[in-house]
């Protein structure tokens, strides 16, 4: 029997489903990641790891794992976030915010539910099970193994706060973990991709767009007779116009910019994700400003002051008094120096699946994760993980296709971290 067929044989599906529902019973929306962080450091000390929190707030922080190696591998670095996007109170986007799906986690039949599942608590608790199995073998990996969880990665940005009025910021754990020793020659972020290999991922731009008028906030009695949404002097109402004009911008921008390569394929959408203006208290007054907030996914290489003219020059062309302004910027990536490990994941994939990978879901190679952080740092990064039809609209996977994680990246490991690594 091989090391890695051995170290398989060790992985009990049940005491993986039990660990993947404690921790995911732990519940863990951003920015709330002690309790789970810390669940995990007790656990790595307990099954022997060299445990560590690495975080840059005491009540948040990341968790890492090591299993120290011989020595003459390579050296891997499995990723996950703990963190969970739903939060506890209402947060006027989320209708059933409170719902169970969000918040805890159960298994039904062949399915394990529950939004720390899917997104990311469920391939987390599949490497830390293949590392304890690895362990537990006896088998000594030439290279260093590392298990992390890391908070932040569902996070949000600062707009319009006063500074230091919040402390949040995306990927703000995976950014601090690989610039405090979460550094290793290859990383895998475990996330959901059925199974395909991606190895490039959208960035981000956030804009701005303020609307204003010259004309008065007029009391609803005096408000003049209606012409266009544009002409309107209420900028909500010409927001309106301003919306329709971003939507048929937005469908182009997509069509002519989508970016195709081997480590996957980047649909670069655009969505209107907020809207602020006005007066509840007050709505007998017309607003005089709007500000729309826009989220533009970007593919790698890709100048944002380019893509902030073209989005001006569309409400300008409408006549439309508007500014847009970049408020958040992260840059995609595409993986260099990844040919290796590549070939390493591809052969621990055949030997548990007895095929090759299938291409990522376009979706998951269109978004912004902490795979960005560890290649824009020069760290040969992808991503691999678990991915069902039900993720989506149940948040759910199955048993069966967590398990195979958990065997899969057992194999992934035995193959890096033993494959000796050239001299320097």
């Amino acid at each position: 029997m091989s090391i890695a067929d051995d170290v398989v044989a060790r992985i009990d599906r049940d005491e993986l489903v039990r660990f993947a529902l404690e921790i995911c019973n732990i519940d863990s929306p951003v920015p709330y990641e002690a309790e789970v962080a810390e669940h995990l450091y007790q656990w790595l000390a307990k099954e022997g790891f060299v445990a560590r929190r690495v975080g840059l707030l005491k009540d948040r922080f990341n968790v890492m794992g090591k299993l120290r190696g011989s020595g003459g591998g390579y050296s891997l670095l499995f990723n996950s976030h703990m963190d969970t996007a739903v939060p506890r109170h209402d947060d006027l986007v989320h209708k059933d915010y409170a719902d169970d799906i969000y918040h805890k986690a159960w298994a039904d039949g062949d399915l394990l539910f529950g939004e720390g599942i899917v997104n990311d608590k469920g391939p987390l608790a599949a490497f830390m099970i293949a590392a304890k199995a690895i362990k537990d073998s006896g088998h000594k990996l030439k290279g260093d193994l590392l298990v992390t969880g890391v908070v932040g990665e569902t996070s949000r940005e600062p707009c319009d706060d006063l500074p230091g009025a919040i402390l949040e910021s995306k990927e703000l754990g995976a950014r601090f973990l690989v610039t405090h020793g979460g550094v290793a020659d290859y990383v895998l972020v475990a996330e959901g991709t059925g199974f395909g290999l991606v190895w490039v991922e959208a960035g981000k731009f956030w804009f701005k767009v303020t609307l204003t008028s010259d004309q008065p906030p007029f009391y609803t009695p005096y408000y003049p007779e209606r012409t266009t949404l544009a002409k309107s002097p209420n900028m909500i109402v010409a927001a309106a116009a301003a919306i329709d004009a971003v939507e048929k911008w937005a469908a182009d921008y997509q069509r002519r910019n989508i970016y195709r390569s081997a480590g996957g394929t980047v649909v670069p959408k655009v969505q209107v994700g907020a809207i602020r203006a006005g007066d509840v208290n007050r709505p007998v007054l017309c607003p005089q400003i709007c500000h729309l907030y826009l989220d533009v996914r970007s593919v790698p290489g890709q100048n944002p002051v380019t893509t902030r003219d073209e989005i001006a020059k569309v409400l300008h062309d409408l006549g439309l008094n508007a500014t847009v302004e970049i408020y958040h910027y992260r840059p995609g990536y595409e993986a260099k120096n990844i040919d290796g490990f590549v070939e390493m994941v591809k052969r621990a994939h055949r030997a548990n699946f007895g095929d090759d990978p299938k291409p990522g879901f376009v979706e998951t190679s269109s978004m912004w994760r902490d795979l960005n952080v560890f290649n824009e740092v020069g760290i040969p990064a992808l991503t691999y993980g678990p991915r069902a039809t039900t993720h989506q609209f149940k948040r759910a996977l199955t048993i069966e296709s967590l398990y195979q994680a958990a065997c899969v990246y057992a194999r992934i490991a035995i193959e890096v971290c033993n494959q000796s690594k050239p001299e320097v």
